[in-house]
């Protein structure tokens, strides 16, 4: 999986976010850093709409199934 980092050097550092995944952002003094704190943001906004689906369909007969797509 691969996604989009959109990043400004600003006064204190960095300031970025994932194109893609709404809520994953974050800021940093190093660029280094930056790619650090979005890949954890990367990781918490994922757990968290896995967490959230689970609870909507909680109770309910769903099938699970692996999904892949090609990137652009």
């Amino acid at each position: 999986m691969a996604f989009t980092m959109v990043y400004k050097k600003v006064p204190e550092g960095y300031i970025g976010f994932i194109e893609e995944l709404p809520g994953a952002n974050s800021q940093a003094k190093t660029l280094s850093e930056l790619k650090e704190n979005l890949k954890e943001a990367v990781q918490l906004v994922l757990e968290a709409n896995k967490v959230m689906s689970e609870e909507m369909i909680s109770g309910q007969k769903f099938s699970h199934e692996k999904f892949k797509i090609a990137t652009l």
